[in-house]
Order: C-alpha cells, then structure tokens, then sequence
C-alpha cells in the first residue's frame, strides 16, 4: 500500500512558464552554464557551482526563475536527481521560497529519502504554517517513516481545519491501517469516498484493509471498482492478486501479478508473488530465466521479491541474506519511538515469551506443543504473544491456551502496541516463531519488544535487521564457516534445530496401499513436501531414477488442483507414465496420515527447499528420507535431522550422488532393510525425538543469552556442548 496516493503536481505554487523559462529553453549557452553548476555540485565542487550561478543571478534576477523552471523540467521527465541538485543549488544561494521546499520534499520522497523529504516539508510549513497540502503530506513522510503517532496528529490538525479534506482523511485511513486499528481506518476511506466514490487508491487501500480483516468477498468488490474506474491500476491489480492466491485460485492470482508487471515492471515484491505463485501450480515455463533475473535484481538492491519466495528458487544463502535485508530495510527499521530498554535486573525467573500466528493446527505448534507444556517452571515465565486468533478454536488452539502461563490474544494491537505490553510484563527473552513468512509481525522487534530477541523455527534462514540478536541452528544447520550469511549470532544447539511433541504419534488405524492407490507389489518414493518446492531439477532427477527403476511408483501430495494436472504432464513429458504419479488425498487427522506414510519405502527429498516437518514426519513413521544437502538453511534441514537421528549416509552433497543412492536402495533390498532397521532403533536412542533433551539444551541457550545480557555483553555466537 502506497501512502503517497495524490498525484505529484510539480506546478503547486507556479504560474504558467514564464518569459524566463521561454528564454532559458532558447537559450543554449545559459543552459550549458547551468549544466556545469550541477556537475560542480555532483563532485563536491561548491566553490565553482556557487560562482557559477550566483554569476547568473547576478547578471539577471530572472535566472533563478529559469533555474528553477528547470528544476520542474528535471522533476517532470523523471530526472529526480538532477531535479534535487538543482532546487539544492537555489538553496545554497540562500533563496529560501515555499516552492522550492514543497518540491524538493516530494522530489525526495520519490526517490524514498524520507527523511530528507520530512526536513523539506519541515521548511515549506514553516513558511506557511496553514498550507494544508503541505500538513497532508508532512503527515505521509512521517507515515514512512514509521512514525505514526505523529502522523496522526498531522492529519488531524488539518481535519480540525476542514473535516471534508479527502487527502487527509484517506491517509489517516493508511495510518490506521499500519497501526491495525482497522475498524476506524475503513471508517476514514469511507468518509473520503463519500467525498469522491472514484477514488481508485482509497478503493484499494480499503480493500487491503478488508483482506487483512479475512473479509475476502468485499475486499475483491473493491478491487474491482478500482479496476473498473482505472484498469491500469498496477496496485490495484497487484493486491488483488494476493487476496486470489490466498483464496488458492492461482491461475487468477497469476494473470493479475502479469498485468501488474507489464503496467509497473519495478513494482514492488511482484515478481517474486509472480513466480512463487507460478512454483505452486508447476508452471515452470520461463523459471531459470525469471530466477536469474530476481538474483540480478536483488543483488542490485531492487524491491523484487520477498524473502520466503526466494528461498525455493535459489540456494544461494548469501543471497538470502541480501534479500532479507532489503525486506526488513524498507518494512521494520529500527524504531526508537518507545525509547531505549531499561536494563533489567535478575528475576527469580528468565520471562520468555512466543510470538507466532501460528497457535493453531499449523506445524509449527505440532512441533512445539510439548516444549511450552514441559519447560521448567522453577527457572522459567512461559508466555504466548498470538499474533492472529484462530478461525476456529481447533484442538491444537484449545491445548495450547492452557500450555503457557499466560497466552495474550494481540491480533488487533499494533506492533508498538504489542511491543510495549511486552515490556509492560517484563520479557527477558522474545521468541519470533514466525520470522518472514505470511501474518509474522517483525516489525514488533523493531521496537525492542525485550532486552534479547530471537529467530527460531518458522522461518529457515535469517531475518536481516539488525534488531534480531540470535538465530537458533546447529552445526549442520550453520557451519561457522557460513556466519557471514547471517545478521544474527547464531545459538547453536547441540543435536538439531528442529524440535518435535513425542506425544505426536500415528493414529491406530491401519491403511492398505489399494485404498491409498498404491500398487502392492512396486516400490513406492513418496515426497508429501509443499507445491512450491517443487522444480524442473527435482523432477528431471526424479525422472531418471523411476526409469532405473522397475515397478516403482511416486506417491505425492496433491496440494491443489492445477499443480495436479500440471506436475502429470511435466512426468509425461519425462517418459513417466501418468499412472506412476499417485496422489496421496487431504486426510482430516494428522495421525492418519502419520499412519498412511508408513506404506511408502524410501522418501525423496526436494532441492533447494528441503522438506521440514514432513521429513520429520517421515522419519517418525520408519520411513528413511535421502535429501541433498546445500549451503542455504532451507536445503541443510533434513540433513539436520538425519545426523541427529544418527543416519548420515542418507545425506548427499551431489545430484549424482542423491540419484545414484535412491536407485542403490530401490534395487538393494537388504541394505534398505538395515537402514530402515537403523531408523526404527535410532528413533528411541537419538536425540532427534527426545523431547525433553531438547527442552534442556534450548533452555540452557535461554540461560547463556541472559547471562551475557546480564553481564553487559552484546550478543555473540554461543554453543551448547
């Protein structure tokens, strides 16, 4: 959502083109000599810029008006730094007029040098204390500046001046919004459209507010009427592309990411909501060619793709990091609005708390039940930040609200909000279970919710902001050697990352393969990973080994319709027979489908985005998982989990290597059969499913974290033997 929804009249405060500005244009040489002024200021060259033009000025007063209509000229063809140079050279000549400040703060907010925007818009108010634009505006920088407190008070100062003022009642309504105060950010888009119903901004922007508030029916009706009023409106294309693909109807979602781009190609996060979007359904037509693009762009500082989309195109790591950087960069500064953390004394117990909008029946809490039941009450305060309430109270919900010592719904506070109370109630240590994926609330952090912040297990790799002291990994996980992919210090447990509920076991019901479709007699590869991890690569090398493979099958998640369709055709376009492909049906009960997967023989993971939870899963039901090991977090997991369960020769470093070893176990009975023996032994004797070995050592990392805060240290990477 764009705060910045007026149009940019560069003319504000100008007449039309003067004789000045005609003889300027005729006039080559005068040209030219403005032209050295501004290379003069490009190099630092003050002294030569500030005799050339106060030269001109000199000779004719009429030659600021020149410059600045050239000014305007710059700004009008969308030469915005030439533009700032040059309303900067009248500056520095000490010609201090309204025009020239209310320009250079939009020219400085295009180029999103907010802060530099707020100092000229500063200016332009002092000289006019009751230009209401200017106040509108002044109240945008702030929103940008993610000071929206103040920008409040802005907006309502000019309200108190004149209630019917749209701009400043439809960007209250975007302040609102950020501030998730969403009942009373509709009730301002609603006021500003009875002033103007064809407002295509407010029109969207309201409809991003119904999204947020799951109201999908009218968030799309107002999408629409945007659309309808302006159908090249790229934003508008764009946020109702996220409302389809959220409601799954992604071949929609896609066509309108397409029309967006071609509208907007720099459109913010866009293409990288385009391709993952495309991964879901296996459209991989154009895939090699569009990664290598966003790895161009991201490494060229561009607002091209999110973090979590990127993670399943590339296993670049550094890369990751660069692109989580410019996510959290531009959404979640460093906000000092509630002032720097008072240092805390010791308390008779380390308070930490879990943020997530995940206390429901989602993998995260299926992982981490029994951990917040089992923590030690003695040494520990376990509380819950929800970040969103459950749609239903599920079982999983239900269990969880009784797991902590106190579970705080927060949904509808805003992150300063959130972060405050978390103050307010004394948190040692703040947990983010959700870091960069879809409904986390990073930008809590911002604020310092508590004196040690910490990324751990919602999202596979690092969150790029510098307010996130500790990531929680392992050494397969995070080699010291791959520190510098990471802003956080890296906590290293001493087994795995990854913990698991022991109490999360297969149901009792038995399952035959003919009711799951499944052949009696093949070899069954099963991979019930997610749609968006799956590839051209992957498939080309699953390809090859059911070719080796007589008589063997592929058993996988259906996931959604068109990936459905579009992953058969994709294996027929391999040699593979359609029939080769089963799909494995949505169970209701996790159990049961813990139960069904036992029917499989050998589970094939995918690259570069491991399997997580369902390797996990896997390994819970006897059912040896292969994976292919890279240098991003998000390949390193199931290697992870197999050298804390003791099998580390299911690890491969090569596609060679992955594709030789599946072919090797479907063709060697009695090796597989000693794995699989291996695994069902190691499942008690590993520390992989020992949860309450787990519980210690993360409560020990707890206990290292505040004994360094404690002493005055600044966090460090910190090992637990």
């Amino acid at each position: 959502m764009s705060i910045f929804s007026v149009n940019f009249d560069f003319r504000r405060y100008l007449r039309q083109k003067s004789y000045a500005y005609k003889m300027l244009t005729m006039n080559p040489q005068l040209q030219a000599i403005i032209q050295q002024a501004i290379q003069a200021f490009r190099v630092e060259n003050f002294d030569e810029a500030d005799s050339i033009l106060k030269g001109l000025l000199q000779n004719d007063i009429n030659n600021s008006e020149a410059i600045f209509e050239l000014g305007i000229t710059y700004a009008e063809a969308n030469k915005i730094s030439e533009a700032i140079i040059i309303f900067n050279c009248l500056h520095y000549l000490n010609i201090r007029d309204q025009k020239i400040s209310y320009n250079l703060g939009f020219l400085y907010a295009l180029r999103g040098d907010f802060e530099s925007a707020r100092q000229s818009f500063d200016r332009a108010i002092e000289s006019n204390p009751g230009d209401l634009d200017a106040l509108v505006n002044y109240g945008s920088i702030l929103h940008e500046l993610k000071r929206f407190d103040e920008a409040l008070a802005y907006y309502d100062k000019v309200l108190c001046l004149q209630s019917d003022y749209e701009k400043a009642l439809y960007n209250k309504g975007n302040t609102l919004h950020k501030l998730k105060r969403y009942d009373e950010a509709i009730a301002h888009y609603d006021k500003a459209l009875s002033l103007n119903s064809d407002n295509p901004e407010a029109l969207s922007n309201k409809g991003l507010t119904l999204h947020e508030l799951k109201r999908y029916d009218e968030a799309i009706a107002h999408y629409d009427k945007a659309l309808s009023l302006n159908s090249d409106n790229p934003e508008a294309l764009s946020n109702k592309g996220l409302i389809l693909h959220e409601l799954k109807r992604y071949d929609e979602a896609i066509a309108h990411y397409d029309k967006a781009l071609s509208l907007k190609a720099d459109i913010d996060w866009v293409y990288g909501n385009l391709v993952h979007t495309q991964m879901k359904i296996c459209s991989w037509s154009g895939l090699v060619d569009d990664s290598n693009n966003i790895s161009k762009k991201v490494w060229a500082k561009e607002k091209v793709a999110t973090p979590f989309s990127l993670l399943a195109m590339n296993d670049d790591a550094l890369l990751h990091k660069k692109c989580s950087e410019i996510f959290a960069q531009d959404k979640y500064t460093v906000n000092s609005a509630l002032g720097p953390i008072s240092k805390r004394a010791n308390n008779k117990k380390i308070r930490i708390a879990y943020f997530s909008p995940d206390f429901r029946s989602h993998p995260v809490s299926f992982l981490t039940s029994e951990l917040f039941e089992i923590h030690n009450r003695g040494s520990f305060e376990v509380f819950a930040f929800s970040l969103q309430k459950s749609p239903i109270e599920d079982e999983t919900n239900l269990h969880l609200r009784h797991s902590f010592d106190r579970f705080i719904d927060v949904e509808k506070m805003s992150d300063s909000e959130i972060a405050q109370l978390a103050r307010e109630l004394e948190v040692d240590i703040a947990i983010d279970l959700a870091g960069l994926t879809q409904y986390s609330r990073t930008g809590i952090f911002s604020y310092r919710a508590a004196p040690i912040q910490v990324n751990w297990l919602g999202y596979a790799g690092t969150i790029g902001a510098d307010f996130i002291d500790y990531i929680v990994a392992d050494k397969t996980i995070i080699p010291e050697s791959h520190h510098q992919f990471y802003t956080e210090k890296v906590m290293y447990l001493p087994d795995t990352y990854m913990v698991d509920d022991s109490k999360r076991i297969p149901s009792s019901r038995v399952f035959i393969r003919k009711e799951c479709g499944l052949p009696d007699n093949a070899f069954v590869f099963c991979c019930f990973n997610n749609d968006y991890k799956f590839n051209p690569q992957v498939l080309d090398g699953w390809s090859r080994i059911l070719l080796a493979v007589d008589n063997s099958v592929l058993w996988i998640s259906e996931n959604n319709e068109h990936f459905k369709a579009n992953i058969a055709t994709e294996f027929e376009m391999r040699g593979i027979d359609s029939n080769r492909i089963i799909f494995a049906q949505r169970v209701e009960l996790m159990a049961d489908h813990l139960a069904r997967s036992s029917l499989a023989d050998l589970f094939l993971d995918t690259h570069p985005y491991n399997a997580h939870t369902t390797a996990l899963d896997s390994l819970k039901t006897s059912v040896p998982v292969l994976t292919l090991m890279g240098q991003s977090f998000a390949s390193r997991v199931a290697a992870s989990l197999l050298n804390a369960i003791d099998l580390p020769e299911l690890i491969t470093n090569t596609q060679e290597e992955y594709e030789a070893l599946a072919i090797e176990l479907a063709m060697n009975p009695k090796k597989l059969a000693d794995i699989k023996l291996r695994l069902t032994n190691n499942r008690v004797s590993t520390p992989l499913f020992n949860t309450p070995l787990f519980t210690k050592n993360l409560e020990a990392a707890y206990i290292k974290m505040m004994e360094r805060y404690q002493a005055d240290l600044k966090p460090d990477h910190i090992s637990i033997l």
